[in-house]
């Protein structure tokens, strides 16, 4: 089984792809070429690609024309727009029919290496459902949520089943310094009026 990246360069100038296959196979990306839009239609029928670079201006089918085209047949398969004509129109109409990039010429390998590198990796990060993004994203939260009220409510817990147990004692306590609380305020009291009688006398 091939596990390595499987990319489509297509570009009526031949050494366009041999660039991009020289920079990109160093880099574990196997690379197929096509000098035409049509040749690149009849390549996609049969392989699965993981990026497409096509050229804007070729003869016959323009670039413009292979994105409408591979997107309407394989939408999941994204598509940078290699351009000598770098025209805002053409950029606008290219992302309108679905281009996921642009590349400009001249090509150095360090545009090419890096525009792959970030066209493959949207491309992985768009494929994650929305609910596992979600899912991923709430989890941890709550699980510190939870971890910060355990330690609160086993307190308030031991506090509750203390007051429990304590109650009866409590109320027991009171019963039996009532009548020491009532002896003590009779004699406060008679010792006042005592006290009273004998200033008046």
């Amino acid at each position: 089984m091939n596990t390595k990246l499987q990319v489509l360069v297509i570009d009526d100038d031949a050494v366009v792809g041999r660039s991009f296959d020289r920079v990109l196979s160093e880099k574990g990306y196997e690379v197929s070429t096509a000098l035409s839009g049509e040749e690149a239609l009849d390549s996609i029928n049969e392989h699965d690609y993981d990026v497409v670079f096509t050229d804007i201006k070729m003869p016959g089918m323009d670039g413009l024309e292979v994105t409408e085209r591979i997107k309407s047949r394989c939408p999941w398969t994204p598509v940078v727009v290699i351009t000598g004509y770098g025209t805002q129109e053409n950029e606008a109409r290219a992302s309108v029919l679905g281009a996921n990039g642009f590349v400009r010429k001249p090509l150095t390998p360090e545009m090419i290496e890096n525009i792959t590198l970030k066209t493959v990796s949207d491309a992985a990060k768009a494929e994650v459902p929305a609910q596992d993004v979600e899912h991923m994203v709430e989890e941890p939260e709550a699980v510190n949520v939870n971890e910060a009220e355990a330690p609160k409510r086993a307190n308030s817990m031991a506090k509750n089943i203390g007051l429990f147990f304590a109650s009866p004692f409590i109320a027991l306590g009171y019963v039996i310094a009532l009548p020491f609380v009532g002896f003590y305020m009779f004699a406060k009291l008679g010792h006042e009026a005592y006290s009273k009688r004998h200033t008046n006398s």
